[in-house]
């Protein structure tokens, strides 16, 4: 490459989150050069195992986009990552030297939310595993809930598999009535309580989450039960939603692997004033990178 080539800019997005991790690199026309995957990438698992993985996926991309050393010192990386909030991780991976002209950091919520809405005012409810409310609006960030399962997270898989778990095991003692739901519910158990018990005692939001699509084919079905589960989960989202609203947000879309089943259950204005993404969490990390460029 010569002359004006030599100066281009490359732009790298990574998109790492607790099931995988995602990398795309964009030319200056947006052009997509080479994409990348690996496996998780959280700080959950150590800054050191989160880089790992992070590096296997913009490595993957970089020889796909079959990008020379002098090349990848031109590009600009925005990545989005799982636990970032969590007590000096920014630093950590602030301090990891890294191969590019220059790169930032932040929440994979909060990539998600740019990629949404490109960069543009809005915000997002993330319906999966867990469940968030994020933003942007002139300037602030918004956030609402989020906090983690169990004490947070409403309306979410593992809120959903847990409440489910709770009236299988008052319908057991008699104390709620027996419903298909929860009668399978309890046949994983062996219906017996204190293996649910013994599974609780190692069980994550995770395991939680793995009941969400029995609850939800049952609800569909019109299990009374799994109903009344959904039906307060769906609330939860609503508030949620109307919460950034009320907050500002001149939009919002609704994300997560709980996001396609539980819609139809939401309020019919709160539907309607759901806005579909733009792109995804990895185009919000490109964006990053842009921005940074931009700032500079």
């Amino acid at each position: 490459m010569s002359g004006g080539a030599d100066r281009a800019r490359y732009f790298l997005g990574i998109d790492g989150g607790g099931t995988g991790c995602r990398a795309r690199i964009e030319d200056a026309d947006g052009t997509v050069l080479g994409q990348g995957l690996s496996g998780p990438a959280t700080t959950r698992l150590g800054i050191d195992e989160a880089w790992a993985s992070i590096a296997r996926a913009f490595g993957a991309a970089i020889e796909e986009a079959s990008l020379s050393p002098s090349e990848v010192k031109r590009i600009h990386a925005g990545v989005g990552l799982a636990g970032i909030g969590r007590k000096g991780a920014l630093e950590a991976l602030r301090a990891i030297k890294h191969p590019f002209a220059s790169i930032d950091f932040v929440s994979d919520g909060e990539g998600a939310c740019l990629g949404a809405h490109s960069g543009r005012d809005g915000a997002i409810v993330i319906a999966g595993t867990g469940s968030i409310g994020l933003g942007f609006v002139e300037g602030r960030h918004l956030r609402v809930g989020g906090y983690g399962f169990p004490i947070s997270d409403e309306g979410s898989g593992a809120d959903l598999g847990l409440k489910t778990v709770q009236l299988a095991l008052r319908a057991n003692d008699g104390r709620h009535e027996k419903t298909a739901l929860l009668s399978e519910i309890m046949q994983r158990f062996q219906n017996d309580p204190m293996e649910a018990v013994a599974w609780m005692d190692r069980a994550s939001a995770t395991d939680y989450a793995a009941l969400a699509p029995m609850v939800m084919r049952h609800a569909d079905q019109g299990d009374a039960a799994g109903r009344r589960i959904v039906q307060s989960a769906a609330e939860h989202i609503d508030t949620l939603i109307r919460t950034l609203f009320d907050k500002g947000a001149p939009r919002v879309s609704l994300l997560g692997g709980l996001s396609s089943p539980l819609e139809p259950w939401l309020a019919p204005d709160v539907r309607r004033r759901l806005k579909p993404i733009d792109g995804d969490a990895v185009s919000g990390a490109i964006i990053l990178a842009r921005k940074s460029v931009c700032s500079r």
